[in-house]
């Protein structure tokens, strides 16, 4: 252990581009990842010529100019954008909430229409303070879309009622006054032609880095700590220390994935059931990320039903709440005065609900601040 300059704890997109970055100062890293594969999350698998995405979509889309260009080198991104579609018992709605969406819930034509429709609803929160997420979401776009397009799926995503929900959750939503059915509004957008995989396998691809998969750290954590002279911890922060100052709260997910004998099933790569009879929250089709490439006679499609977290479970997300980002400052403090050698990174390292993108920033942020 003592040849290695840094163990890195994770081989998602933050582990492996740290090492990447350190092995090019010419360090020598030691991998470990928990999983029986590398790319953690982003982890995608060929199944009839299509790429399945394992652990949910995942739609790399960008402003950073920096974060988009380190990534072109390794994938090839096509020029996929994100539209997806609600179906609301039955009835299919565009999103984000637009012209098309619009027309559809309302019979509305021009913009004007439809924001003279937006405002009539929004006046049921005239004057009020929003205390809870149903009512910042009727504030900003009203009930109609309120119940159909965000109730039942935002209550399915956090296992709580709406009005239990803190308003911050939603602070804005996406309005648009125009039939453009794009979700994001970023410069940058695309789906790594091949799948996610290659990208980590090509950051880890260096002599100086040794990857080691089925490895749990916590199966001789005193060991790797006590050997390696840095530690990056792309784990749960409140686990590394043994949950001594409570749980830090996340969400879990379950994931069905079904190869069907046809090749289309719905028309999309993503559609949101928005309703609360549904129980999951949408269906993945996975060959229209890269525009129905893969078998013409097959496709593979994936249901993800959202799960409270308890230990043991796989985290997917944090809750980043008050109280639960009160106590990771908490850690954040523990760690700082405990773990001196250890850099914490990721969407569980940091508790941030972080995307792809911010995931590639914030690794570039630690390897700035590591080596320059």
């Amino acid at each position: 252990m003592t040849k290695y300059d840094y163990l890195v704890v994770g081989a998602g997109l933050f582990g492996a581009m740290f090492a990447h970055e350190a092995a090019l100062r010419g360090k020598r890293v030691k991998v470990i990842e928990k999983r029986d594969h590398l790319a953690g999350n982003i982890y995608t698998k060929e199944e009839h010529g299509i790429q399945v995405h394992q652990f949910g979509a995942h739609i790399f889309h960008t402003s950073n100019k920096e974060v988009w260009e380190y990534v072109q080198q390794f994938a090839e991104f096509n020029r996929y954008t994100n539209s997806p579609v609600a179906n609301y018992n039955g009835k299919m709605y565009n999103l984000p909430f637009n012209m098309n969406t619009f027309s559809e819930m309302w019979g509305v034509r021009t913009p004007k229409e439809a924001l003279a429709k937006i405002n009539e609803q929004r006046q049921e929160m005239a004057g009020k303070e929003p205390q809870n997420l149903e009512e910042q979401a009727i504030s900003l776009i009203g009930r109609d879309i309120y119940e159909k397009l965000i109730k039942g799926y935002t209550e399915k995503q956090w296992g709580r009622k709406a009005t239990e929900l803190p308003a911050f959750i939603i602070r804005r939503l996406p309005v648009r006054l125009t039939y453009d059915n794009n979700y994001f509004n970023d410069d940058y957008q695309g789906i790594p032609k091949g799948g996610y995989t290659q990208i980590v396998e090509k950051m880890l691809d260096h002599d100086l880095i040794d990857v080691e998969t089925g490895v749990d750290f916590f199966d001789q954590k005193d060991e790797y700590l006590a050997n390696f002279p840095k530690v990056v911890f792309t784990g749960m922060i409140d686990q590394f220390f043994n949950y001594q100052l409570g749980e830090l709260e996340y969400r879990s997910l379950h994931f069905e994935t079904e190869t069907l004998n046809e090749g289309n099933y719905q028309g999309n790569a993503v559609v949101n059931y928005t309703d609360a009879e549904t129980p999951y929250t949408r269906v993945i089709e996975h060959k229209h990320f890269e525009f129905g490439k893969g078998d013409e006679d097959y496709t593979v499609i994936t249901r993800e039903y959202p799960a409270d977290w308890q230990r043991g479970d796989e985290p997917y997300y944090p809750v980043n709440n008050d109280q639960n980002n009160t106590l990771y400052q908490q850690y954040r403090d523990l760690a700082a005065n405990e773990a001196k050698n250890v850099i914490f990174g990721g969407r569980l390292g940091q508790y941030k609900y972080y995307n792809m993108d911010q995931v590639l920033a914030a690794a570039l942020a630690a390897v700035k601040e590591e080596f320059e």
